[in-house]
């Protein structure tokens, strides 16, 4: 049951529907912080650079950073220009790099997920491979398009959990199945981020902030996707939710 008390700040993305232009949450997301983080998401749009960051966070008691179809501009990390036609969301960006940051400089507590983790990583300085699968070094890491959802988020492969990790503590096992939907990944790790997770190729998968003050993790895989049903997943948004509880009964309001 969700605690409305406990007060989460959802990240959200540009898109054009029809004539007008939306910012949007994939409900999966809210699923995840309402059944599994026993808490409440609230919408941060991403309008950009005048984004009042430390307010918002003031008032918030977590903060997730949600995946979306878009990637991060590769000027972010000094990274090659994208293909034409690459899908992008300057406005996020400007408004979620900066969030992330603050949000670790604030003791906020943060889940960041997919698009959320590789702008993680941006954020500290680290940066991505914009096609894994053209890489030579990785196996398929994208989802088949043309299948239904339930085989495109089923669990895809294991990932290996860093003994002495965030996650590791989570989910108190060595290992893990999860999915695989992502076309981008990490290419050089920031240096203030801790691996925390790795799939069978060698890809981090998950990752913390080494010297956070509360719980900060990014996870590449998408624990939302019917988080009631994987342990896995659920361990993960209950470790989350807990830590934006403990926030929410101890901030100054």
């Amino acid at each position: 049951m969700a605690t409305s008390q406990t007060l989460i700040g959802v990240t959200a993305c540009n898109e054009q529907l029809g004539l007008h232009p939306f910012n949007v949450v994939g409900v999966k997301y809210l699923s995840g912080i309402t059944d599994g983080a026993g808490c409440w998401p609230l919408l941060i749009p991403s309008l950009g650079v005048e984004t009042p960051v430390a307010a918002i966070l003031e008032r918030l008691d977590g903060l997730m950073v949600t995946g979306s179809p878009s990637n991060v501009e590769p000027h972010h990390y000094q990274g090659p220009a994208s293909d034409p036609g690459t899908k992008h969301d300057a406005q996020r960006d400007a408004t979620t790099l900066a969030l992330i940051r603050q949000a670790v400089e604030a003791g906020v507590p943060l889940l960041c997920i997919c698009r959320g983790f590789q702008e993680m990583n941006v954020a500290f300085g680290g940066s991505l491979h914009q096609k894994l699968h053209e890489t030579g070094r990785f196996m398929e890491h994208r989802e088949d398009r043309s299948q239904s959802l339930t085989v495109q988020y089923g669990l895809a492969h294991t990932v290996t959990l860093e003994p002495g990790g965030l996650l590791f503590d989570v989910w108190g096992r060595s290992s893990a199945e999860v999915n695989s939907v992502h076309t981008q990944g990490v290419d050089r790790l920031a240096s203030g981020l801790r691996p925390e997770a790795y799939a069978p190729d060698g890809l981090i998968e998950a990752v913390s902030v080494k010297d956070a003050s509360n719980f900060a993790l990014g996870v590449q895989f998408h624990p939302e996707w019917e988080v009631t049903k994987h342990a896995f997943y659920l361990s993960i948004f209950k470790a989350f939710g807990e830590a934006c509880q403990h926030r929410a009964q101890t901030r100054v309001r």
